[in-house]
């Protein structure tokens, strides 16, 4: 192991992933009839995102160094959040990693930004690239972790909120040479459908969604759960 916690052979990034969009899936998620009037425009717009796809993702293996009271250090770098403390008590390494839909798709929509029924539809798509490269991520990760893991992405949570995108980027290295997401003043993700995480071993599956109060999100994937909040995730622990 390299100093700093990371491993010599750096990041790896995953830029050879297929695009083999989901037709019926599409309309669905769009609430539109696959024999509307619409539609053809719908297929003509998925067939021209098939032939220019680049969805694209990158991961890098690092090691908890230092277990503060609601911080971790990871390769080097300062992660704070009581949450991610508690789930990283039992962790000694972690990947860092980013998903993405890919800067061709990116200004694949760009070019529909004035058209918002066009516009809606190339965000659905981008949507189904991004998911492509993350399954293909999560794969390859799930590899390396065969025992089981879980995922925390910055901004998820209020206890991790999107400042932490910058120690995660800085972590992982040219994260926009290599897969060509770059973070904005704002810390957005540009493409847009992009995501970020952590990803870590554990016995009990964690979902952010588990200790968000949010109760109507269209992404959530797991119900509040009050206990774990006030109990396993209390402040003051572990």
């Amino acid at each position: 192991m390299s100093k700093g916690g990371l491993r010599r052979n750096g990041p790896v990034a995953l830029t050879e992933i297929p695009f083999l969009p989901d037709e019926a899936q599409l309309f669905k998620n769009i609430r539109m009839s696959c024999d509307s009037e619409d539609a053809p425009v719908v297929r003509e717009m998925l067939e021209e995102a098939r032939r220019i796809a680049r969805p694209k993702a990158v991961y890098r293996e690092a090691y908890v160094e230092e277990k503060g009271e609601a911080h971790v250090v990871i390769g080097g770098r300062r992660f704070a959040g009581h949450v991610l403390r508690v789930n990283l008590e039992a962790a000694h390494r972690v990947f860092a990693s980013v998903a993405t839909c890919g800067r061709e798709l990116q200004e694949w929509s760009d070019a529909f930004a004035g058209d918002m029924l066009k516009g809606y539809w190339a965000e659905a798509v981008k949507i189904q690239a991004l998911r492509v490269a993350s399954n293909a991520l999560a794969a390859r990760l799930e590899a390396h972790l065969p025992g089981g893991s879980s995922t925390m992405n910055p901004g998820s949570l209020e206890d991790w909120p999107m400042s932490e995108q910058r120690p995660l980027f800085d972590l992982i290295g040219d994260v926009e040479g290599l897969i060509g997401v770059r973070l904005t003043e704002s810390l957005l993700m540009m493409p847009t459908k992009s995501v970020s995480a952590l990803r870590f071993p554990t016995e009990a599956r964690f979902e952010n969604c588990q200790l968000c109060r949010r109760e109507r999100c269209p992404g959530r994937r797991a119900p509040y759960d009050r206990k774990l909040d006030e109990g396993k995730y209390r402040r003051g622990k572990p």
